[in-house]
């Protein structure tokens, strides 16, 4: 259920009842709630045994509502898209009331709503990263579906304020809409948010995403010429041919195979089985070649990570303005996703499996932080970046998230073009001078 705002300056779209409209009071619903906000707070790892110790009852007593933990999975992912469609139905809605406030704020509302449901739905949206078990077709099918009537509308939306001369030239509006509502969706993680109000968050990212936080113009082959990216993009060449450090051939197909494994599974949701029979060997051949599960995620990720550590380092100890230097680390970001997915999505996996603050595997998140924090005060302090903000920890934290871009979106354009639509929508912005 959405309710409208009419008050100047708010959001107008507001999803009710933390995402459970259809709140009758039930012990079965009672049982949703329960399990929704255990794997918000702990991951997916959560048990029945967690969930019905958590309501004060028996697994028995658990069982005459959910036959299994996937069913109530499937139902949370359930009500988690229905709310999507509700937020999208709305906006279409006052689009097609043509509502007087200028296109832009209708922009910024929606996703501000989308950012809210997202949090609504914490879990569900962890969900949403996670490739269920082959065996239930239903839990498949709604982890990977994607919020196609959200995104129409959000491209309607952005092309009624085209209509207006809001946009700039040249960027595409079925794009900026994927880019824009996945954004507002990961809003929803812990460790985008860390626990600021979602409508704060949403502000921020649309603040930086539409406007952008150069204050100044920028041209591409300036950017292309910098040091910072020249910087970049040598540590991204060197990558090139990147083999496993020495390691024999069946040691090397292991570690590939594991990779995905982890990628696709999650690490806690992987078993040296699994890796095992991936591989087409057997679980006594891979623990003597690797040793255990901790050993073998330890060195994948170790690679990884000092590859990230390396491209920062280079990038941030160069002559180069900030703004330069924000573009160069997005090159980083955009070519790590494109060379080394299966990494990215054992760090995503930390991010849905894991209780928000469990130290990560690879990435050294609370290292990039500060790094980031300490380029955005450089580039505020010189007058290059400027853009208000509740908090430099809010800011710090939308400013990573922004400069990836969703791997669909990678997939689809490629790296260069990818690197380019960052620029528009995290450096140049993307609304109309006026």
């Amino acid at each position: 259920m959405v309710r409208s705002r009419a008050s100047r300056g708010q959001p107008a779209l507001e999803p009710v009842g933390a995402g459970y409209a259809a709140d009758d009071g039930t012990r079965r619903t009672e049982i949703l709630h329960t399990a929704a906000a255990l794997i918000a707070s702990t991951g997916l790892r959560t048990s029945l045994q967690e969930i019905a110790d958590a309501c004060g009852i028996l697994p028995g007593s658990l069982y005459h509502h959910f036959e299994s933990k996937e069913a109530i999975l499937v139902e949370l992912l359930q009500r988690y898209h229905t709310d999507l469609d509700e937020v999208a139905r709305h906006a279409r809605e006052t689009l097609q009331d043509n509502d007087a406030r200028p296109p832009l704020d209708r922009v910024t509302d929606l996703a501000v709503a989308i950012a809210r449901c997202a949090v609504a739905h914490r879990a569900a949206l962890q969900m949403s990263f996670y490739e269920g078990p082959a065996a239930n077709p239903a839990l498949v099918e709604l982890t990977r579906r994607r919020p196609t009537v959200l995104l129409e509308v959000m491209t309607q939306t952005l092309r009624a304020a085209r209509v207006h001369g809001d946009l700039a030239a040249g960027i595409e509006a079925p794009l900026l809409a994927d880019r824009i509502t996945q954004t507002m969706l990961y809003v929803g993680l812990d460790v985008i948010r860390h626990h600021a109000p979602a409508d704060q968050v949403a502000l921020v990212f649309c603040r930086i995403l539409l406007h952008g936080l150069a204050t100044g113009p920028l041209d591409d082959a300036a950017l292309d010429g910098s040091p910072a990216f020249l910087a970049a993009d040598r540590v991204v060449r060197s990558w090139a041919g990147d083999g496993e450090d020495g390691a024999d051939a069946k040691t090397a197909h292991i570690r590939a195979v594991a990779r995905a494994e982890f990628g696709r599974r999650g690490y806690e949701g992987t078993t040296v089985r699994d890796i095992a029979t991936a591989a087409g060997l057997g679980t006594g051949s891979v623990y003597r070649l690797i040793g255990s599960k901790e050993e073998l995620l330890a060195s994948i990720m170790r690679s990884f990570g000092e590859k990230v550590a390396i491209g920062w380092t280079d990038v941030l100890r160069c002559d180069a303005s900030p703004v330069a230097k924000l573009d160069a680390l997005s090159w980083i970001n955009t070519n790590m996703l494109a060379r080394f997915g299966d990494e990215f999505r054992i760090q995503l996996a930390w991010m849905r499996q894991s209780p928000p603050d469990t130290p990560n595997p690879g990435w050294h998140f609370a290292k990039r932080i500060r790094q980031m924090k300490s380029l955005l005060a450089q580039g505020i302090r010189s007058g290059e970046i400027a853009i208000e903000h509740p908090s430099q920890e809010m800011l710090t934290r939308c400013v990573i998230g922004a400069s990836w871009v969703p791997e669909n979106i990678l997939a689809d354009i490629g790296p260069r073009a990818a690197q380019l639509l960052v620029r528009d929508t995290t450096l140049r912005g993307v609304v109309t001078a006026r």
